[in-house]
């Protein structure tokens, strides 16, 4: 579990075991590390080679300094690891957040994304684009997320912010260590919203979507918010090789609560894509 700077910003990373020697490299949700890919990584071991880092602000991974673009350093602490830990291209996994840290990548370096595998990509922008009634459904929903950041309760943040967008089991059942950790970091959340709901990154400009070329799987839970929905509808719409698969059950942590059937949907993907 190396610790060392990757373009610039001090970076741990995790290479899963793994029986194959195909590379993917794994990007992980936001309040997440790298370790969160653990049961999925098991799962796929007979069909990739899984290494995950913990994003700026995440896990072992040094303090998020906002030193600029969250999502921008996100995206060149992957291409370090792509270039010179993995050595080349490889199928890239990005789980919300880091779906859109994935999709981002492969606009700006192509050469290195064998292929996308985007579970339940946080990419409001699209939804708003397309169904601009989805923005103040939205706004609601995190209300009481951005009123408990407002009033300065870092803690309450980060448990409205779990309670929506966690693993199901509710927030009285987290370690307090973790909660507090959780609490830490929550402002992070706060730090991707210019390019998740405005996109200031400029993914949606006409075009540049559509010369995104490699093999692209959207996946989602099915007792996700319906603005999920609307996002992989929307991208499906805009990348031209894209498919989309629904994990009956799931929620938004799809990866981690269905490792076996997403792994299942992952697989079946990647056979078509030449390694």
């Amino acid at each position: 579990m190396p610790l060392d700077s990757r373009a610039g910003f001090p970076t741990h990373w995790t290479a899963f075991d793994a029986v194959a020697d195909r590379p993917a490299l794994a990007i992980h949700c936001t309040l997440a590390h790298a370790g969160s890919w653990k049961g999925l990584a098991a799962e796929m071991a007979q069909d990739v080679a899984i290494t995950a880092y913990d994003l700026p602000g995440h896990g072992r991974s040094a303090d998020w300094d906002c030193r600029g673009d969250v999502q921008e350093v996100s995206m060149d602490m992957a291409i370090d690891l792509l270039e010179n830990q993995i050595g080349g291209p490889a199928d890239i996994f990005g789980h919300s957040f880091g779906g859109t840290v994935a999709l981002r990548l492969a606009t700006v370096r192509p050469d290195l994304v064998r292929s996308l595998v985007l579970i339940e990509p946080v990419f409001f922008a699209v939804a708003y684009q397309d169904d601009p009634t989805i923005k103040p459904r939205h706004e609601a929903h995190l209300r009481p997320y951005i009123d408990a950041l407002k009033a300065g309760d870092m803690l309450e943040a980060a448990r409205v912010f779990t309670n929506a967008w966690g693993d199901g089991r509710g927030w009285d059942r987290i370690p307090p260590e973790v909660r507090e950790d959780m609490a830490k970091r929550v402002f992070v959340v706060h730090e991707s919203s210019p390019m998740l709901n405005e996109d200031s990154a400029g993914l949606l400009k006409p075009g540049l979507l559509a010369g995104v070329t490699c093999p692209i799987l959207l996946l989602e839970g099915a007792d996700s918010p319906d603005y999920i929905a609307a996002i992989n509808k929307g991208l499906m719409r805009r990348l031209p090789d894209s498919r989309r698969e629904v994990v009956d059950g799931a929620g938004h942590m799809l990866p981690i609560t269905h490792p076996a059937e997403t792994a299942a949907l992952i697989r079946s993907f990647l056979k078509d894509v030449p390694a």
